[in-house]
């Protein structure tokens, strides 16, 4: 089987972090958040991946190119000229995704993590015998997303609503889909959006199916939900390979550590963060609801909360980080230096204290 990942985009919304790195590379969980990806499609045997890109395509395969070997699984790029939608990438790796097997393929939203429930789709999707199965999942708040109109006992899917101003259900697009072959024939080499332009016309057919994603989801493109994310993760860890999260009378609730860290003593730390490679945690320091991302140091007695810290950054004695603040890669903050939902950009040095939300150039 072979798999395309919808990367695309520049990675607005997860800056300043995409500022030094293409969104897909951004470590979640310590390690480039489309590993996790791809990974996943490796345990079901996909054996080729093809990258849908218009942004650093040099730097994304140059990066995954020892993955490519670890795994065993071929890592292919292509790339668009002009921005294409969601469906146009589709028909621009046409020949990439054909072969003479015939055998459906799946496509990925880049910036998408959830429990990636793929053996269960293959199943679902040769158990109805339609063109297309997309998952979807369940929302507090329908209205921000496009709802998906199913039949629960069948799957067949009857429209899409998109942002919804009255309730009609809580089932949104996931982002993951396994589409047979034919689905190609409908798409057009133009920017398409594959949500408004070519699922509606398979759903009129009644080819297109939805599966119940179980387990949790989150769209992590942005910091909030990215933190977010890392819980919802982290938690999954807990109930399925609680050997990976780390223990000890200094770690409270879910937490990952990568082996090369190392942590002081008398450190508090979680629940819910992520301490990737090469990471320093001097001694006193107090880490909840946070990545700090490999290379960085957090210096004696410093408290982080809800906030991200970029590779080889430095967070100075007696710092205090909170409320969703992101520190770009190489930023070194102050001793007893505050910030409250600072955005910092690479390369910076904060001296003084960071009082409300906004940006550092």
């Amino acid at each position: 089987m072979k798999a395309l990942i919808l990367v695309g985009g520049f990675g607005t919304r997860l800056r300043p972090l995409t500022l030094s790195m293409p969104k897909p590379l951004v470590d979640f969980a310590n390690k480039p958040m489309i590993l996790h990806q791809i990974e996943a499609l490796k345990d079901v045997g996909v054996t080729e991946v093809i990258l849908a890109i218009n942004y650093q395509p040099e730097i994304m395969l140059n990066f995954l190119k020892e993955f490519e070997k670890k795994l065993g699984i071929k890592i292919t790029c292509s790339q668009e000229t002009e921005p294409l939608g969601t469906a146009g990438p589709l028909a621009l790796a046409r020949d990439k995704l054909l072969d003479d097997s015939g055998d459906p393929f799946f496509v990925l939203n880049s910036d998408v993590i959830h429990e990636y429930p793929l053996h269960q789709m293959i199943d679902f999707h040769k158990s109805h015998g339609g063109q297309a199965s997309i998952m979807v999942t369940k929302v507090d708040e329908p209205s921000n997303y496009g709802v998906v109109v199913f039949d629960e006992t069948t799957g067949k899917v009857e429209k899409f609503v998109e942002k919804p101003k009255l309730f009609v259900g809580n089932k949104i697009n996931a982002g993951i889909y396994l589409l047979s072959p034919s689905v190609l024939d409908r798409i057009q080499l133009r920017p398409t959006s594959i949500e408004k332009e070519i699922f509606p016309s398979i759903a009129a057919e009644q080819k297109l199916y939805a599966m119940i994603l179980p387990g949790f989801w989150m769209d992590i493109g942005q910091p909030r939900d990215y933190i977010c994310g890392l819980r919802l993760y982290l938690d999954f860890l807990r109930r399925n390979s609680a050997s990976k999260l780390a223990s000890g009378l200094h770690i409270v609730g879910n937490v990952l550590v990568d082996e090369s860290a190392v942590i002081g003593n008398e450190c508090l730390i979680g629940p819910d963060v992520a301490i990737g490679p090469g990471c320093v945690i001097e001694s006193g320091v107090r880490l909840s609801r946070c990545t700090v991302m490999w290379g960085a140091r957090v210096k004696k007695h410093a408290c982080i909360s809800s906030s991200i810290v970029g590779w080889y950054s430095t967070v100075g004695r007696w710092a205090r980080i909170e409320n969703m603040t992101i520190l770009g890669e190489d930023v070194h903050v102050g001793d007893e230096v505050y910030s409250n939902g600072g955005v910092v950009l690479p390369h910076k040095e904060i001296k003084s204290s960071i009082l409300k939300p906004e940006i550092v150039m």
